[in-house]
Formats: C-alpha cells, structure tokens, sequence
C-alpha cells in the first residue's frame, strides 16, 4: 500500500501478533524486530512472566536461525562467482545470527577456505552480537500450513473483524491468504466467490477491493469501496482503501471531498489526517500538507507517523536540513522509549546527512548497520559507504565496499 499504517501504542501481545502475521509470509528479519519490541514491551509492562519471555524468546531464536541459513546459502552462491569478499560478508552475517553448533562449524569451514584463497588470515567472530540464549539445534520449520498462516493474518486484526473472518467460508480463507502473498488474480477470483456464497459479505467487499486496485481495476475497486462505506461509514480501512483508489486516478480533489464528508470524531483520528495530508502531498499541495501536519503536531504533540510525514513533505520541498532534524529527532525517540528503530527514518537521516555532505565515522557506521536491517538497500549502501571512506582516503576499504555493491 502506499501510504504509512499506524502501528504505534500495540500492546505486546498485539505486536506479537503481528511478527507471527510477518513470519508466516516469510519476512523473518521484521518478524523478528516484531518479536524482539514485543519482548520489550512486556519486560517494561509486567515485569515479563516467565512463561512470555521463554515463548519470545524461542521465537525470536527461531526467525535468526533461518536468517542465517538465508545468509549461507546467499554466501555459496556468491561464492560460486568466486567473488569472495562478498562471499565472506554473507557468511559473517550468518555467524552473527546462528547458535547452532553444526551450522558454525560450517561457517566458519567456508571463511577457513576463503582465507586459504585469498592468502589472508582474518579472526573469525566466536560468538554473535544477539543475546546468548539456549543453543538451537537440528532443522528449522519454515513453513507454516494454510490454516496456521490464515490464523496468523486473522491474530493482527481487531477481535471483533477476526470473529467476521473466521465466520466466513474456504473461499475467503483462500482469497486473503493469496491477497497478503501478492497474488491478486488468485485473491480477486476466490473473493469473487466468496461474496457469490455469502450474501452478507461487507467485509469480504473490502478485501476485494484490495485485490482489484492491485490489479489496476480501479473503477471496480471504487465501487466496492463506496458501497462499503456506505453500510460502515466509520470505518478507517474503507476510506483508505478509497483514497487509494482516487490516488491511483489522480482524483485528488474527490478524496478531499470524502475526507471532509467523514465524522468529526474520524476527521480528528491521525488516520484520516494521514489520509487527508498524503492526498495533499500527491495533489503537489506540499505547503498545505506542511501546515496540516505542522498544526497536528503543535496540537497534539509529537506522533511519530505525523512527523515522520511531515519530514518527508520538508524532503519533497528541498528543506533538506528541516527533513533530516526530524528524522534525527524520530530515531531519538525510539531509542528514548526502548522501541526497534525505525529502518525508514535512519534511511532518510543518513542519505540526507550524505547529501548534506556529511563524511563522518558516524554515519559510515549508520550505513553498515543499514546494510543488516534494510537488505533490500544494500546495493545503495555499500556505495555510499565506498564512497565515505574514498572521501577520508582509505582507498583499499573504499574499493572493497564498492566491490561488494557490484556483487549485489
């Protein structure tokens, strides 16, 4: 989706939730952030039970374990290319994740023969960075059947949609268990089916919308979505289902309109003030969408979401030094309330500290923990990284990193 959910003020057990939603779509690494917040969350809470803080635990040792096979099996193919600096990389990560004794053994067997190769001799890390914990031996399950990955979905909703939800029959299960795995033909032709046998199908009528407006069928998806409103005209998810659409057709002042025609108490929920300042920020409106989020902020006080926006309007306007003061000051409040970091706002620091012209140890530190958390980046970092140590004239580092970019 295109604009930001809020996820802000969960408690444990729903953020829990929500890294088992994650784990069952294969997403470990942010399953395991899921887990590692709830874990805190219920350590500041309680103190944790015993019982809570085993259970976390074993999950978070669970979405590691898998990490560091993904980084194994990354590292060989690289290796295959006999790229092996980039080989090396890989295999280190995976050491920094895996307790598993066998799987270090293979590990650290793999950087022994890049280090033959290579003619270098480099300490191989004993232990890991991650907290030690009871060793994890033998296979990992990574593969959740449909009813466990449909009750994981159905666990990150409010208790009263998930009674809807499992109310409904195989045809729906089927269409939102391929709707949140990106399967949008599948996920239409199954809820399709789903309201056909089920007359009283409102909320089957938002997910297909859903599906529709991945497909590019828009006036289908809006017409679902209005009709939804219609019967729910508080519900949140319906009018930004419909924002979307009116997005996706550039119908920036219809949005408007329906954002203004919602409740008061609605029009007041930071929800709908996302809803109404990223319509804004679409419609090219950015001094509009500035002054909305600046005046949430000044009257509320600080919403990580509403900042978060408002810094990303300030980036659009060329107000660089604005953008990354609000992006510092969001990644203070994490690490002020004990939560996981925020991966968006340490990007979007970094990049605009880099653009700023910033070469410090700092920020080349920044960048190599951005390296871990946001893979999907690592290409973007390594060079930006090659390029600070070229800057401070570290010439042999600045060609590794920029080697390890191109292995990419």
């Amino acid at each position: 989706m295109g604009w930001q959910k809020l996820f802000s003020g969960k408690t444990p057990e729903q953020v829990e939730k929500r890294g088992d939603g994650l784990f069952a779509a294969g997403e470990y690494g942010r399953a395991g952030m899921e887990y590692e917040k709830s874990l805190d969350k219920w350590r500041k809470k309680a103190p944790c039970t015993e019982i809570s803080e085993e259970r976390l635990e074993q999950k978070i040792r669970k979405t590691r374990e898998i990490l560091a096979r993904q980084h194994k099996e990354e590292g060989l193919e690289i290796m295959d290319s006999e790229y092996y600096e980039g080989a090396e990389e890989s295999f280190r990560m995976a050491l920094e994740l895996t307790e598993d004794p066998e799987l270090r053994g293979e590990l650290e067997g793999f950087l022994e023969r890049i280090t033959a190769i290579s003619g270098r001799r480099e300490e191989i890390p004993a232990s890991g960075s991650w907290p030690e914990t009871e060793q994890v031996s033998g296979p990992v399950e990574v593969e959740a059947g449909a009813e466990e990955y449909f009750a994981a979905l159905c666990n990150s909703l409010p208790e009263p949609l998930q009674q809807v939800f499992y109310g409904y029959g195989n045809a729906f299960r089927e269409g939102y268990i391929a709707l949140n795995q990106g399967d949008f033909e599948q996920a239409a032709q199954k809820l399709s089916q789903a309201m056909e046998e089920d007359s009283k199908a409102d909320f089957i009528a938002l997910e297909l919308a859903t599906a529709y407006l991945n497909l590019g069928s828009y006036p289908a998806a809006r017409a679902l979505a209005e009709n939804f409103l219609r019967m729910h005209s508080d519900d949140s998810r319906g009018y930004a289902i419909l924002c979307e659409t009116l997005w996706a057709q550039e119908e920036f002042d219809a949005a408007i309109e329906l954002l203004d025609a919602c409740s008061v108490t609605l029009a007041e929920s930071p929800t709908v003030v996302l809803l109404r300042g990223e319509t804004l920020f679409r419609a090219r409106r950015l001094e509009e969408a500035g002054h909305l989020y600046q005046r949430e902020l000044a009257l509320r006080g600080w919403q990580p979401e509403i900042a978060r926006s408002l810094g990303i309007v300030y980036e659009a306007q060329g107000k660089k030094g604005e953008a990354r003061d609000l992006f510092r000051k969001l990644l203070a409040t994490c690490q002020t309330c004990g939560s996981t970091e925020d991966v968006f706002a340490k990007q979007r620091f970094a990049d605009l500290s880099f653009q700023l012209g910033e070469m410090s140890t700092s920020l080349l530190e920044l960048y190599l923990s951005l390296v871990q958390e946001d893979p999907a980046g690592r290409t973007g970092y390594y060079q930006k990284i090659s390029h600070i140590y070229s800057a401070r004239g570290n010439s042999e580092e600045a060609r590794r990193f920029e080697g390890f970019a191109q292995a990419v």
